[in-house]
């Protein structure tokens, strides 16, 4: 074990992938299937009844006055900043320790994104910081749930009502998770999903909503996503009061995403469950573990733990056969995309940490008690902790 320790022996072929999809798919095809084969005998490819009812039951689950079903996540975040007037010379904080598209949706209508640091010993915005940043362009806060854990959304709403902006919550990463109660994307002015193929809550393909309780903001949304046609708010046909984008939700991915929604909750338990078996093993090892809030849930789209040892780890996660992935090794500050908005290394000080420790290793539902006791056993293996743990009762935390 030391010498293969020492070099990492040989590459092999992941036998625990950091996620597989393919048992999901076979647990509900032949339900898949029937409601695949009803779209296509019903030739209603666009705009058709699954779309209309996924978007009232994700409504009814999420308690929200209107969902409008979009193309992709990130047409989720371009249209809402639209739809709420969002233009050039607006500024709009961000986490710098996320995916690119909540920048680029900002840079998309020529406002810009101002990068706001992550709470130290955690992923998310920090509040504080983001209050640091504010100044008289700012319109609008975009709080990303990373990883499946609610950001803290009481400091930013309050934030946002000090100082009157728009609050966008990037709920891609955390769809069926809460904050006090409430469903993630219902507290914010409008709520954003991605329901690309890793997500928890996953269509064969892109796709995306928008949440609102604002009527006039969901028929803007309604409006804009199908190129501003009048027709879609009552007015003639192929006359356009606005510069709209095509970004309807596919009516074959609402399909599939129906037979998906009732099981989201159980699913949901299944990844704490998976979540807190981790915790029970790892917690003495000397890697720095997930937490959710205490007036939030986490429902784990990604296990990420934190190892100043990142690089060696993955070399040996690699060897034994252990999938793992780097979520996000840059934070937006630092990317060339963003290199004229003057940020040095250094001015985001725990972004940067994030980027340099951070690595998701295998969490899904149709993951195995087994298959987490081997990888916690490769990381203790790795870290000195010995091999030899017993699990503790695997409890979920509440939804």
């Amino acid at each position: 074990m030391d010498k293969m320790k020492a070099g990492y022996g040989s590459a092999r072929a992941v036998e625990i992938p950091r996620i597989d999809l393919r048992q999901q798919h076979r647990d509900l095809q032949h339900k898949i299937y029937a409601a695949l084969r009803q779209v296509f005998d019903s030739t209603a490819f666009v705009n058709g009844p699954n779309v209309r009812a996924f978007e009232e039951e994700m409504a009814c689950f999420l308690e929200v006055r209107h969902a409008v079903g979009v193309a992709s996540g990130t047409d989720a975040l371009i249209l809402s900043l639209d739809a709420l007037g969002i233009k050039p010379g607006d500024e709009v904080l961000v986490p710098s320790f996320t995916y690119a598209a909540t920048a680029a949706a900002v840079s998309h209508h020529g406002a810009t994104p101002v990068f706001v640091d992550s709470l130290p010993g955690g992923f998310n915005l920090d509040p504080e910081d983001a209050a640091r940043r504010i100044t008289p362009r700012t319109r609008a806060i975009i709080p990303v749930h990373l990883y499946g854990e609610a950001a803290p959304m009481a400091e930013i709403m309050a934030l946002a009502g000090a100082h009157d902006l728009f609050v966008v919550e990037d709920v891609a990463q955390a769809v069926g998770g809460y904050w006090d109660g409430r469903r993630l994307g219902s507290i914010g002015h409008t709520g954003c999903f991605s329901f690309y193929p890793t997500k928890n809550l996953a269509a064969c393909g892109d796709a995306g909503m928008i949440t609102t309780n604002d009527d006039e903001v969901a028929d803007r949304v309604r409006l804009l996503r199908q190129q501003a046609d009048a027709s879609v708010i009552g007015g003639q046909k192929y006359t356009h009061p606005a510069v709209g984008y095509n970004s309807r939700l596919d009516e074959v991915q609402a399909a599939v995403l129906r037979v998906k929604l009732p099981h989201l909750d159980a699913w949901n338990r299944l990844r704490q469950e998976h979540a807190e078996r981790y915790r029970c093993h790892l917690r003495d090892s000397g890697i720095t573990l997930p937490a959710a809030n205490r007036n939030g849930s986490h429902v784990y789209c990604l296990y990420t733990i934190r190892c100043e040892r990142r690089d060696e780890l993955q070399k040996w996660l690699r060897a034994c056969g252990v999938g793992f992935e780097l979520y996000y090794p840059l934070p937006l500050h630092l990317q060339e995309a963003y290199r004229g908005l003057g940020y040095q290394e250094g001015d985001l000080p725990w972004a940067e940490r994030l980027s340099r420790e951070c690595l998701s290793i295998p969490l899904y539902p149709e993951l195995t008690h087994e298959q987490v006791d081997r990888v916690a056993e490769v990381i203790l293996e790795f870290t000195g902790g010995g091999a030899e743990v017993e699990a503790e009762e695997a409890v979920g935390h509440e939804l």
